[in-house]
């Protein structure tokens, strides 16, 4: 077999496992970056000890409970509490005063994978005195990740540079005012949860999620391809409302889309980008 054979027939086995999963289960994996994806399964596979995909692909059609733990590894959870200092600060300069002119807000955090994003995001309002008037919509498509996000336990190992992040964003308190330490994790408060409601939300396969004043999604749509970002970014621009706030990672951006003449960039570096009022 020739190396140009070899090669597309692993492609082939990829696309066919992805189906799979597709057809079994409801999950779309189809369409996001391949590289990614790849990497991510040949973890499970040499993990797992499994000669090949097509291995995988029978185990995965039989056994639930290996699918389980793929999901795990497609999943995106890598992440932390005030993750690039800097664009948290610019929120608390440039949309938190927008969130402050209506009596009631609704911000949604798509992606939320374990919520340290989320939690970040009410420790703002909090110290900003917009707890109680605004709706945080956490989501997330996996149900596993999604019920970490909800309880809050973060190990302590991460306190040290979650409290150096906090400070650098602009904090005004003790970060240690918000959470309980439990032996060897932390507990986010709980006054941090109530206005923060966990849902299940996939941005492949679901459409528009309410009509949002700010929606924050950071760093997912780099493990998705040209063609899934489009339609991502199209889903988030009809969830905003007019004047509403669209919130990135810092490896990505709007230039290549349907929707970006509908944006203005409000800070370029940070990724923050407002719907134009048409």
């Amino acid at each position: 077999m020739s190396e140009v054979e070899h090669i597309e027939n692993e492609r082939l086995e990829v696309q066919l496992l992805l189906e799979a999963i597709y057809l079994k289960y409801g999950y779309d994996f189809r369409k996001y970056a391949s590289a990614h994806t790849r990497r991510r399964l040949e973890h499970r596979r040499s993990v797992e000890g499994l000669p090949n995909m097509a291995a995988m692909q029978h185990l995965l059609i039989h056994d639930e409970s290996f699918f389980n733990r793929l999901l795990l590894d497609l999943s995106i959870n890598v992440t932390e509490m005030f993750r690039d200092p800097l664009f948290y600060k610019s929120v608390r300069d440039l949309v938190v005063p927008y969130l402050k002119t209506y009596p009631f807000a609704k911000v949604w955090h798509a992606g939320c994978s374990a919520g340290q994003e989320v939690y970040s995001m009410g420790i703002v309002l909090w110290e900003e005195g917009m707890k109680e008037r605004v709706q945080l919509y956490a989501t997330d498509f996996n149900e596993m990740i999604l019920a970490k996000a909800k309880d809050g336990i973060y190990p302590m190992d991460v306190v040290r540079k979650y409290t150096a992040n906090y400070q650098q964003a602009g904090g005004t308190r003790s970060f240690s005012d918000y959470y309980t330490a439990d032996y060897d994790s932390v507990v986010m408060r709980r006054f941090l949860k109530e206005q923060v409601l966990f849902s299940s939300h996939n941005l492949v396969t679901d459409g528009v999620f309410g009509e949002m004043n700010a929606i924050f999604c950071r760093n997912v749509l780099i493990y998705f391809n040209r063609e899934l970002q489009n339609r991502v970014l199209n889903l988030f621009y009809e969830s905003l409302c007019p004047g509403g706030f669209l919130c990135l990672g810092s490896k990505e951006n709007i230039k290549f889309s349907d929707v970006a003449h509908k944006f203005e960039a409000v800070a370029e570096r940070e990724k923050i980008y407002r719907k134009k009022r048409m």
